[in-house]
This record gives structure tokens, C-alpha cells and sequence, in this order.
């Protein structure tokens, strides 16, 4: 059983730093490098990973402008060094209970389809290396929305990670009315 984060889940600007240049190192390095690479981040009692492939960087959270007649999961943009990028709320993306921002919630910068947006997350964890012979098919569940975000089940030790698919994680009609 997961445990809630602890002290040491806290995320400092000189860890936020670290892990921009873990990635950033990763990114400089081949396409297979790459490969079996996650971003793992806490959305409530769970642990989640992200190819690492997809996240361009982390920054701590900071002022979003709400936008009007959006989806519920979409907290609304912010400007990332001059460029607007909508932000979703990972929370409310798969139907969790939503949570107020403190100092370990982070926005994780993603490229979905060609476009940067960021995903709210409680915390962010460190860069983790699992391999394809460690990672599971996601459960299969009728009717489940949420089934279709879930990329594999990563097994670490004896804790599991939901592996996220990147490109999965808006609808075609999303990404349309973000202006994809």
C-alpha cells in the first residue's frame, strides 16, 4: 500500500533544478537513451510515470489565468518565458478529488502533438530507468475513460507505477478546442 508523500517528497527549487538537468542531459543524449526513461510524479496515494521523451521541463507552480468554457481539468494558461501554454489539472484529468497547490505541487511542461502544456501534479519524484520486461499491460477495465491514458503498469521493487501514454492524454476534440 502507498503511502502519502513525506517529508522527503517536499520539491525544492534546487531539485526542480536537478531534474531540469536530468532531462535536459537525457534529451542531448540518442533516441535510445531515451528508451524505458519516466518522469515519475504522486497524484494523491499513487506514483505515475511519463516518458520521459515527452517533458520539455518541470517548473513550480505559479499564476494561472483562468480561461473561459473549458473542461473542468483545465485550470486555464500560464506564461511559460513568454509563451502561453494551457495547464491541466492531472487531479481532475482522471476524476480524483481536486487538492489545494502547495509548495510540492509542480506543473510538468509536455509536448502533446506537436504543442506544450503543462500538468498539474502534487509532486514530482525523480527520473527512473524500468525496463520494457518490468512493465505490465494496463488492467483492463469496461468502460473505463481513464483506461485509455494508461500506457503499462511499471513494476519497481515492490511498488508499482501507472505509466502514462504522452499523446494519450487529451481527446482529439481536446486538443481542438485548446487550439491544437
Amino acid at each position: 500500500m502507498s503511502t502519502g508523500p513525506s517529508e522527503q517528497n517536499k520539491v525544492s527549487a534546487s531539485e526542480l533544478n536537478k531534474l531540469n538537468e536530468a532531462i535536459e542531459q537525457i534529451s542531448l543524449e540518442n533516441e535510445d537513451t531515451l528508451k524505458n526513461m519516466y518522469l515519475t510524479f504522486r497524484l494523491g496515494k499513487e506514483d505515475y510515470g511519463i516518458e520521459i521523451r515527452y517533458v520539455t521541463e518541470i517548473v513550480g507552480m505559479q499564476k494561472i489565468t483562468e480561461v473561459p468554457d473549458m473542461p473542468i481539468f483545465v485550470k486555464g494558461v500560464v506564461n511559460l518565458r513568454g509563451q502561453v501554454i494551457p495547464v491541466l489539472d492531472m487531479r481532475l484529468r482522471f476524476n480524483m478529488e481536486p487538492r489545494n497547490y502547495d509548495e510540492r505541487t509542480c506543473i510538468i511542461v509536455v509536448n502533446i502533438g506537436g504543442s506544450q502544456v503543462g500538468l498539474v501534479v502534487d509532486t514530482v519524484n525523480e527520473v527512473r530507468n524500468i525496463d520494457n520486461d518490468q512493465i505490465s499491460p494496463p488492467p483492463k477495465t469496461a468502460g473505463a475513460d481513464s483506461a485509455r491514458y494508461i500506457q503499462g503498469m511499471g513494476k519497481v521493487g515492490e511498488e508499482v507505477i501507472i505509466l502514462l501514454e504522452g499523446q494519450r492524454l487529451l481527446h482529439e476534440n481536446e486538443t481542438t478546442a485548446l487550439g491544437f
